[in-house]
């Protein structure tokens, strides 16, 4: 059985500088991971030392967060240092989000990012949240039909698209193309409250690893792409209070992915 490349999300690790989240991700065992980016602390010696852990641990940096599509139609210049940083490092992915509500703007904001990415070598991944201005999977998928730029593609959370009311199969309609890459955690199927803020905490402390909530994780992953890369996306109070060591957290994480995808439906694992 086969399971599906597996990533370390950067979020797993919120408190620490990329290069350290790329060594755990390593020594966890990982054969992937992401790379945050802070516009206010990343350098030309930051790149260098992301650099030299990725290739000392023989890494993959499948995706580099995160650029905000804000209000207005104008490119920020740290998310032009953010794909460029990106490219140099061999990201496979750039996760953008948007807070613009104007749907013009974001489809033209939309439309750069993926003309820079695409010169960087990176695909333009739009993620959808219910804290964003997309929240919804077709509205997404809408942004980028319409841009209608190759390098264009959605990000589909685990997370995100229970949040928002779809189900899975929605993902079967999907060209694949515009799939290259999913974030997967696990979570109660509902909230009590949802709100915004109810929203905000889930995403950022209330997920846990998969196989430990009841997302429906094996329909999700066999409604996606074979051989989709996961990123395990668990930004999570528990277990930053429980494995304070970086490589501990991401390991224990790795660890449960792993059981749960050997104790899933073989469908679920190609």
């Amino acid at each position: 059985m086969t399971q599906p490349m597996l990533s370390l999300a950067a979020g797993v690790l919120p408190e620490f500088p990329p290069d350290v989240i790329v060594a755990a991700a390593a020594e966890a065992g990982y054969p992937a991971s992401g790379i945050w980016f802070d516009p206010q602390t990343w350098s030309d010696s930051t790149t260098r030392r992301v650099r030299d852990r990725l290739e000392a641990g023989a890494l993959l940096p499948l995706d580099i967060e995160v650029i905000w599509i804000r209000p207005g139609r104008e490119i920020e210049t740290s998310a032009r240092r953010l794909i460029a940083a990106g490219g140099e490092l061999g990201a496979r992915n750039v996760l953008i989000v948007s807070v613009n509500p104007d749907p013009a703007d974001t489809r033209h904001q939309f439309g750069m990012l993926c003309e820079l990415a695409a010169a960087a070598g990176m695909r333009a991944a739009l993620e959808f949240l219910m804290i964003g201005a997309l929240q919804t999977l077709e509205q997404a998928l809408a942004v980028v039909r319409d841009v209608g730029h190759p390098a264009g593609a959605v990000l589909v959370d685990a997370l995100h698209l229970q949040r928002s009311g779809a189900d899975p199969d929605d993902l079967l309609a999907v060209d694949p193309a515009w799939l290259p890459y999913a974030q997967i955690c696990d979570a109660p199927a509902v909230l009590a409250e949802p709100n915004y803020q109810t929203w905000l905490e889930d995403a950022v402390d209330g997920r846990s690893a998969p196989g430990e909530g009841e997302l429906p994780l094996s329909r999700l992953i066999r409604a996606l792409p074979p051989g989709t890369p996961l990123s395990l996306e668990v930004r999570s109070r528990r277990y930053r209070e429980q494995y304070p060591d970086p490589v501990a957290r991401a390991r224990a994480i790795l660890d449960q992915t792993r059981r749960f995808l050997d104790s899933a439906s073989p469908r679920a694992c190609i």
